[in-house]
């Protein structure tokens, strides 16, 4: 399995991965399916780095960071994005893009990564506690998904100066 950074012609993997992610209703708010445009436009970004696994030419899954908020005295905080083909779980590929992903932020100078997973998504929650995150509380009725209030446990991983 090789990560590396995302190129234009992943982007119909991402999306349908990403889409996945979506229609599963595990991981995310979203129930807007997107398309390999848009999931492309955010790729190569300066700051915030976009990171794909694949094996076989077979993209299996992504990490990215994005901006936690657009004021600058938060510029060093990224929040994770994680997602890993059905076929793909259970075979430490979002083990791989985690690490991965911690180590390009921390290179690129980001102080801490956040994350945010449903309560119930105890595989997401394994995998962030292996990759250092720790669990710092919960959000409650966060937002609806589906017309349900849904709470988000949030997680941290402190990078770089933040650590000693």
């Amino acid at each position: 399995m090789r990560i590396r950074p995302a190129a234009p012609p992943d982007a119909e993997a991402v999306a349908a991965i990403y889409n996945e992610g979506i229609e599963e209703r595990t991981a995310t708010f979203e129930t807007r399916h997107r398309n390999a445009a848009e999931m492309a436009a955010r790729f190569g970004g300066p700051h915030h780095p976009f990171l794909v696994a694949e094996r076989d030419g077979e993209v299996l899954g992504f990490a990215s960071s994005t901006p936690y908020s657009e004021r600058d005295v938060y510029s060093g905080v990224g929040e994770v994005n994680l997602y890993v083909a059905g076929p793909a779980r259970g075979r430490a590929v979002g083990t791989a893009l985690l690490e991965r992903l911690v180590a390009e932020a921390e290179r690129r100078g980001f102080h801490k990564l956040l994350g945010k997973a449903f309560p119930e998504n105890e595989a997401s929650r394994a995998l962030l506690r292996r990759c250092g995150f720790r669990e710092v509380g919960t959000h409650r009725r966060h937002a609806r998904l589906d017309g349900e209030w849904r709470d988000v446990v949030v997680v941290e991983r402190l990078l770089g100066q933040a650590c000693v």
